[in-house]
């Protein structure tokens, strides 16, 4: 009798913490929740303005880029202050209490911890305001300057189409590669020496996405006469005449019914180191057979490259948690409204909190929820990739998407059979002429495709430049049945979402 008090007792003390605070701080809360609304959608207008436009100024483009972090931000935390009480929900029912006594402290402790977690949203929510609300009266003067600004497009667009079909948060560095190759005031008077600029940045990251945008630019096609590509398989004889004959080569076969007084741009791009020795075979070649007004464009992981480059390197970095999450609620809804689907909302930014930044990975996932709008579907995804990730940080300290992307082989396993695992070994890009495998990597995964043993499968077929197909190397195994079955009953034994 004690014990069933003592439990009653807990109870009773959680539940008056939360209802003074609630009481006390109800309407600050829902004023405040509807000001980041209203202050995220006039910034959204005042973004959906600048990246439409072609803005040339530096520093026109850092402020809206600011406005973009934070507009991020204010969602991140608005989505996270809404879905709160699902997460809530979803931790009581996993709570697992050894008798009523213990119940009853565990049920105290979190209403404490409950209440000083509002109370951080709270503050968490009245800052992403006072920030975005600030940084929107200090851009009446942009928006101004905006209208002098031609448009991109004309073409109206529902978010997620828009998202999905082009590069997403990257206007800032776009210009800055763009003005760098218009740019003819910095080169010295009489110079022969051809200008490069060093792209670097991490595995998916976009930097053949950002190069490619770039050279379907107008005023970039406009200002030279040809553009040239080189990748790896350029490189890969070792035989530096022979690189030297073939950069002859690709510059004979594209000469010609071009404009001879115009410069080249030479874009090189690549996953391998490039070593000096083959850089010096390829700028002395370009300097010999085109024009002094050409440039060069090197793009590659290592910040080894900024050594050959004459003007300071462009570092590209992942989106932050912020930005990513925007990304991938907008494709994982499409035209839904996720505030009417606030379960689903909150599985969906577990989910995003567990994926890496690169945006292949992200358009993947969010594609998947997408064609598949089933709260069970979602929760088991969630619990896949909650597996998926502790065991390879516990084993190996790192994300799965690490060894991915060092080709090193990687043990997805299968979400609807746990009697099979699949090994992802090497990734590899085709180009949107080549063909590629029929059955996709998340078919295998997520999906019942029976494909025991190696093959190559689609893991994603890009909307955007450069149009490259992405497909692995895969194995799929029979894993040995007591194994599975151990497996298996672990899986049953705990709550999927």
């Amino acid at each position: 009798m004690e014990i069933f008090v003592s439990a009653i007792l807990g109870e009773l003390a959680s539940r008056s913490i939360n209802f003074f605070i609630s009481k006390s701080s109800k309407p600050k809360v829902l004023d405040m929740e509807q000001g980041l609304q209203r202050a995220l959608l006039r910034a959204q207008l005042i973004i959906n303005e600048a990246t439409g436009r072609h803005i040339t100024n530096p520093a026109m483009l850092q402020q809206v880029d600011m406005l973009r972090d934070a507009m991020h931000h204010g969602c991140y935390v608005l989505d996270t202050f809404r879905y709160q009480s699902h997460s809530e929900e979803n931790g009581k029912d996993q709570v697992v209490s050894h008798s009523l006594s213990l119940s009853s402290k565990v049920i105290f402790l979190k209403g404490i911890y409950s209440s000083n977690r509002n109370t951080l949203l709270l503050q968490q929510l009245e800052d992403a305001l006072d920030n975005l609300s600030s940084m929107i009266l200090d851009m009446k003067e942009l928006v101004v300057f905006l209208m002098n600004y031609p448009h991109m497009y004309q073409e109206p667009y529902n978010m997620h189409l828009l998202l999905g079909n082009c590069m997403f948060s990257r206007q800032i560095e776009t210009e800055l590669v763009v003005n760098f190759l218009l740019d003819t005031q910095h080169r010295y008077h009489g110079s022969e020496e051809l200008e490069v600029l060093p792209i670097v940045g991490p595995a998916k990251v976009g930097k053949s996405t950002l190069v490619a945008h770039v050279c379907k630019n107008e005023r970039v096609q406009d200002h030279f006469s040809k553009i040239l590509f080189l990748r790896d398989h350029d490189f890969t004889d070792g035989d530096l005449a022979k690189l030297r004959e073939g950069c002859a080569m690709k510059h004979q076969n594209c000469i010609s019914n071009s404009n001879k007084h115009k410069g080249w741009l030479v874009i090189v791009d690549l996953v391998g180191d490039l070593n000096e020795d083959a850089w010096n075979v390829l700028y002395s070649s370009c300097k010999q057979l085109m024009p002094s007004t050409s440039k060069i464009i090197i793009a590659n992981r290592s910040a080894k490259i900024t050594e050959f480059g004459t003007t300071r390197a462009l570092h590209m970095k992942y989106l932050s948690l912020e930005a990513s999450w925007y990304f991938f609620k907008t494709i994982a809804f499409g035209s839904m409204d996720p505030k009417m689907h606030p379960r689903f909302a909150q599985v969906a930014m577990e989910i995003a909190k567990l994926l890496d930044r690169g945006l292949i990975g992200v358009n993947i996932i969010a594609c998947l929820l997408r064609d598949n709008f089933d709260i069970g579907f979602w929760c088991k995804v969630l619990d896949f990739w909650r597996r998926l990730v502790q065991k390879y940080v516990s084993k190996f300290g790192v994300h799965p998407t690490v060894l991915m992307y060092q080709n090193k082989p990687v043990h997805l396993g299968r979400m609807t059979n746990p009697f099979e695992d699949l090994v992802l070994y090497r990734e590899y890009q085709r180009f949107s002429h080549e063909e590629v495998p029929k059955i996709r990597v998340d078919d295998v995964v997520y999906g019942s495709v029976e494909a025991l043993g190696k093959s190559e499968f689609l893991a994603w077929d890009s909307r955007i430049p450069p149009y490259y197909s992405y497909v692995f190397t895969c194995e799929v195994r029979e894993l040995k049945r007591r194994a599975a079955k151990r497996k298996r009953s672990t899986e049953n034994g705990i709550t999927l979402c």
